[in-house]
């Protein structure tokens, strides 16, 4: 943006031109839209001190008294010393360095932050300010305060050289100390972030959160576009760009980031783990762990599995809990849109919810893949599944799939690696892990999320090592055969329940979950709820051994087979 004045020289009024769209805005309100264009969306760059002004709780700011040399190690010079480039950027900022780092709050949650300032040579990596960022590290390890940084950076110092380059591995290593300890870190990437900074720590953070339009890259648009020999798309390296490609978690509007701040902050901290009442009892008989259930006809039951009204995923989560912030991507390159996840509000305590997600409509179900996830997926889970473990997260998957989806490029993108790392990382996890198969169980497809402390499914839903299609396809060679593969492969409730597959079967409402999505949800709560109460009491490693030792135990004995044979 840039400003006019209107009136007399006494008058502080002013109008500011957004260098976008070059409409003009009047300069109190544009302060009152912080700094966005409210024609085109603009998000203006704000130096650091507005950034903390807009981010921090009003007073809580307490800046780090650190103790930063600097210097001129090559006695550089191009057009002026780099001293004087120094003394200049000093005085036209006020600023010591180009970040500035201070202890504070979010929504009453402490955090340690670091801001980058544009104005200061770009933003620019020595360093100063690698020490800058490595203290502020220091700081949140000390304290066990969650870690933001704050980015906005041409790259590297050219007039530090190599000492400038190894502040990109100095800054790496002092985060490092931060996930052995379990402390959170989330990048703010905001316009430009390039170079030595977007190469080091403002995409090792486990939350990235950008604003809109802002750019993010190892190398430049210009220096890309000089060694390919071609023009680069407007929306190039831009953070919806990014987005799509499942490398960074989410883009958020400024007006929203206090919010959604705030409420990674609180996840991610000691000081609001348990907060709210806690969910209502189940029904009586609404979860069965044991004796006998509705023997009903398997293939009508896998028809009832696959209705389009059943509550999906998002639906589930929108009634099991509050203050969910939905993270993308498994920052390799892909964002599955099968598979959704983020951190949320449920019975009081923050946790990680991770689902297969469907959808109502035919629109719905082709833009998520009808339910089959890619490696992308899978890996986008185990990314969300170690952040839970890290910051001690009890971790809720819900499962609907027909199984991982079978193209060639899954296949090319190392499907079968993706689920089977998953199923290893489940198996270690050190955090309570509860699964509900709410719709189809398909094969390693769902297996990928249903490694778990407690393993229920809803009483209309199916589980099963291949759907009875496929099945019948391959053993009677002739799909019309899929009724009887599906009495078969022993795929319902009570059938899982007495092989010991399952822990839990929740039974549904008379009329199915889409008849009555919210008391669907209200049953699945209670089951879930209780499982992990009594599981968040036993120790990591007590925890971890039980899982293992459950998973030894799906083997066949002659007990078990003249069990399922009556």
């Amino acid at each position: 943006m840039k400003e006019a004045p209107v009136g007399s020289a006494s008058e502080t009024a002013h109008w500011v031109f957004c260098e976008r769209c070059k409409s003009a805005i009047w300069g109190r309100r544009f302060e009152r839209l912080l700094n966005v264009c409210e024609h085109c969306g603009r998000h203006s760059r704000l130096n650091a001190l507005e950034r903390l002004n807009q981010l921090l709780d009003p007073g809580s700011a307490d800046p780090l008294d650190l103790v930063v040399g600097g210097g001129d190690p090559l006695g550089f010079v191009d057009s002026k010393p780099y001293t004087e480039r120094l003394a200049e950027a000093r005085a036209s900022t006020g600023l010591s360095e180009a970040v500035v780092c201070t202890r504070g709050a979010i929504r009453g949650t402490p955090v340690v932050v670091a801001v980058m300032d544009f104005r200061f040579l770009g933003g620019s990596l020595g360093a100063a300010v690698g020490e800058i960022i490595v203290q502020a590290a220091d700081e949140a390890l000390r304290t066990r305060t969650p870690l933001l940084l704050v980015t906005a950076s041409g790259g590297a110092r050219m007039q530090e050289g190599a000492i400038a380059l190894m502040q990109m591995a100095k800054t790496t290593a002092a985060l490092a100390p931060l996930g052995e300890a379990g402390v959170l870190t989330i990048s703010l990437i905001t316009d430009p972030t390039f170079g030595g900074v977007a190469a080091s720590f403002a995409t090792l953070s486990d939350v990235i959160v950008a604003e809109p339009g802002a750019r993010l890259g190892f190398a430049g648009p210009r220096v890309i576009e000089l060694t390919i020999g071609k023009k680069l798309g407007h929306r190039f390296q831009t953070a919806e760009f990014l987005l799509e490609r499942g490398l960074i978690d989410m883009v958020a509007q400024r007006s929203r980031l206090r919010t959604m701040l705030g409420r990674l902050l609180a996840a991610g901290s000691n000081y609001a783990v348990r907060t709210g009442p806690l969910s209502p009892a189940a029904p009586g008989g609404a979860v069965v762990h044991a004796g006998e259930l509705d023997d009903g006809d398997p293939w009508e039951l896998v028809k009832r599995a696959r209705e389009l009204s059943r509550p999906t995923t998002l639906d589930y989560i929108s009634l099991l809990t509050s203050d969910f912030e939905e993270l993308h991507g498994d920052r390799i390159g892909g964002d599955c849109p099968a598979i959704v996840g983020g951190i949320a509000r449920f019975d009081g305590r923050w946790v990680m919810v991770i689902g297969h997600q469907k959808g109502h409509t035919a629109a719905e179900l082709t833009a998520r893949n009808f339910g089959m996830a890619t490696p992308a997926g899978y890996r986008k889970a185990g990314r969300l599944m170690r952040i839970a473990a890290k910051l001690g997260l009890p971790i809720i998957t819900l499962i609907d799939t027909p199984g991982a989806y079978p193209g060639a490029s899954a296949e090319e993108n190392g499907q079968a690696v993706a689920i089977a790392e998953n199923l290893r990382l489940m198996a270690s996890l050190p955090v309570p892990v509860v699964a509900v198969i709410t719709g189809e169980g398909g094969s390693g497809g769902a297996l990928g999320l249903a490694v778990a402390d407690r393993v229920y499914i809803c009483s209309n839903a199916v589980y099963s090592v291949i759907s009875p299609e496929g099945c019948a396809a391959i053993l009677w060679r002739d799909a019309k055969a899929a009724p009887r593969a599906a009495a078969a492969l022993r795929l319902r409730p009570p059938d899982l329940l007495r092989l010991g597959v399952v822990n839990g079967v929740v039974r549904e409402p008379a009329e199915g979950a889409g008849a009555d999505p919210a008391e669907a949800a209200r049953r699945i709560a209670a089951a879930v709820s209780a499982a992990i109460r009594e599981l968040a009491t036993l120790p990591p490693q007590e925890l971890i051994a039980q899982r293992r030792n459950a998973l030894r135990q799906h083997t066949v004995s002659e007990q078990r087979a003249e069990v399922m044979s009556r």
